[in-house]
């Protein structure tokens, strides 16, 4: 199969599937090496497709219905799950973590998660991996960009998590 056919077909196959999409498993299809798979991607984005990497594979960005919103938080390692759990218990979808490095200035960590199963993956690879949540490298202090369905469940959301001493307010 030839780059270009690939690639098209690696776009085909992102708009057909509702889950993220590994680059393991894209290379398993295409009978390449992972890493063709990531530089595939690196010209396809280069090119203006959008695709978002996130923690489990591959997937097209697509409009999601809602408000947006980015909400400052801040707490140990050990309440991240608490805290996914909180904004998707409430129907939101928690698009990245944000945080602010003295030297290489914002570093944004794409998510993706929207329900609990999304969570306990997340949360799953997080306890596999040598790798600290990037929120470790400011204290706990991280923001999230959400979209929400609307502006009472934002407001829902900050009430929960300031209840639950997640929202970082000064």
């Amino acid at each position: 199969m030839q780059a270009q056919s690939r690639r098209q077909s690696i776009i085909k196959i992102l708009a057909g599937c509702a889950e993220p999409v590994s680059a393991g498993k894209l290379a398993g299809l295409f009978g390449v090496s992972r890493q063709i798979i990531v530089g595939d991607i690196a010209l396809l984005r280069a090119s203006g497709t959008d695709i978002t990497a996130t923690p489990r594979g591959y997937v097209l960005t697509k409009g999601t219905e809602g408000i947006v919103h980015t909400i400052p938080c801040r707490h140990s390692p050990e309440g991240m799950k608490e805290e996914l759990q909180i904004l998707v218990d409430n129907g939101c979808l928690v698009r990245d973590v944000i945080v602010e490095h003295p030297v290489y200035g914002q570093l944004i960590g794409q998510l993706d998660i929207s329900t609990r199963y999304d969570v306990e993956q997340f949360i799953e690879k997080v306890s596999q991996s040598d790798a600290a949540p990037l929120s470790d490298l400011t204290g706990g202090i991280h923001l999230h960009t959400i979209f929400c369905p609307d502006e009472e469940t934002y407001h829902r959301v900050l009430q929960k998590l300031r209840k639950s001493g997640f929202l970082f307010e000064q």
